[in-house]
């Protein structure tokens, strides 16, 4: 291809550029319109890609609260079996005893069993219905360093003794008592009545649990007074060191499958979960269900591409004349086809910009809102890649549903466009 070429072609692109624009310009409430499907897309798959992601980060933050030296027992055989978790009766003292033999989990340093008490509470008549556990406060504390605002946390000996103690939210104490002392009062729990000895001290949800708004008796207290069972609904277990971690589970896992009496290739009737499977099951479960989201958002798209296939048809049928004049003074097909590509890839492109900062504003307003209303320390996340594909996107839009109508346009015959009225 020689010199004279190459400069032809490029003041041919510049010429076609110069005139797409110019069309554009021309008919400027068509060419709005025609870029509103594909805003509303590209906005609406920020905004899904943003809050996920905001989510997504929100919850591994929590969960990252575990410490990664804890490990984490459930009946059942998994997040997706709820019945299992919830109702399974798999998990006994004696499994306790067992894991805490020497030689059994040699790592172990500490292992706390806890159960989840679905009744509320009562106070002068009303009703309140906090997450009430039962299980060593002190135990909590120390894995998610978290101390109280006031009073004393219950000890061993309470727990040996099945004392009705009983240690209140920030949240849940203001909800009740308000303002007054509420150290030394009593709550009652199934027509049990429970004495207030400690108020956790006011902070962020952590790993699943909000402190604020939860209520903790002794295990032993719950079983004996409330369930009325003899079985737990989670394990806590801390291991010497994070390095450990797996190892640890694997002799948890021996361990419970020799008391449960379970055959090789019988599946497990509890679950084990260390930080690092909790973190990698989160980021699949909100991938998975944002990028469905994305793509249920992403049909507008395609309905944008053929709003702007039908303007692009209506804008050949008007322009005929011009299309057969252009032809007239030399303009070649795929002069006239170029034309209207341009046109059609200039409309998503410019749609896509404006889709990305619109779905960002809208996102960063969201984002404030989320923090006030469901947890301070959601944060505003920009989909860099979201952000670069969605441009990709909206020009691959503006070639596929641009090329019928540039074909159509170029096709014309230059004498019946110019007689065309």
């Amino acid at each position: 291809m020689t010199l004279v070429t190459l400069l032809r072609n490029n003041m041919n692109t510049k010429q076609t550029i110069k005139t797409a624009l110019r069309a554009l310009k021309i008919h400027k409430a068509r060419s709005a319109l025609t870029i509103l499907g594909i805003v509303i897309g590209i906005a609406a798959i920020i905004i899904v890609m943003s809050l996920g992601q905001g989510a997504q980060a929100l919850i591994l933050d929590q969960v990252s609260g575990l410490g990664s030296e804890t490990v984490i027992v459930r009946p059942g055989k998994g997040l997706a079996d709820i019945p299992g978790t919830l109702l399974s009766q798999s998990l006994k003292q004696s499994d306790i005893e067992d894991l805490k033999k020497r030689g059994s989990v040699p790592n172990l340093v500490s292992i706390e069993p806890f159960v989840s008490v679905g009744d509320p509470i009562k106070y002068k008549g009303e009703k309140y219905r906090p997450l009430i556990f039962g299980g060593s406060a002190l135990f909590m504390g120390e894995v998610f360093d978290m101390g109280l605002e006031e009073g004393v946390f219950y000890n061993k000996s309470d727990i040996d003794a099945s004392a009705r103690v009983a240690i209140l939210g920030n949240e849940i104490k203001e909800e009740i008592f308000e303002n007054r002392n509420a150290i030394g009062e009593s709550i009652t729990i199934k027509d049990i009545k429970f004495k207030i000895i400690g108020i956790f001290e006011d902070g962020p949800p952590t790993a699943g649990f909000d402190f604020n708004k939860m209520v903790m008796i002794p295990h032993t207290t719950a079983l004996t007074y409330i369930t009325g069972g003899d079985y737990y609904n989670e394990v806590m277990i801390r291991g010497d060191d994070p390095v450990n971690v797996e190892k640890m589970a694997f002799d948890i896992e021996t361990t419970l499958r020799e008391s449960h009496d379970l055959e090789p290739g019988e599946d497990n009737d509890f679950t084990i979960q260390t930080q690092e499977e909790a973190i990698s099951q989160i980021e699949s479960i909100v991938t998975i269900l944002t990028a469905f989201l994305a793509m249920v958002v992403a049909v507008s798209l395609v309905v944008g591409g053929v709003g702007i296939m039908n303007i692009m048809l209506v804008s050949v049928t008007e322009r005929t004349q011009e299309i057969g004049l252009r032809k007239a003074l030399g303009a070649r097909r795929k002069d006239i086809q170029r034309q209207f590509l341009f046109e059609a890839v200039m409309l998503t492109s410019i749609g896509g910009v404006i889709g990305i900062i619109l779905g960002a504003l809208v996102s960063l307003g969201a984002s404030f809102v989320l923090a006030e209303v469901v947890d301070e320390n959601w944060k505003f996340v920009f989909p860099v890649s979201s952000a670069i594909l969605g441009v990709g996107v909206s020009v691959a839009v503006g070639l596929i549903f641009g090329i019928y109508p540039a074909s159509q346009a170029s096709k014309k015959s230059p004498i019946e466009a110019l007689k065309y009225e």
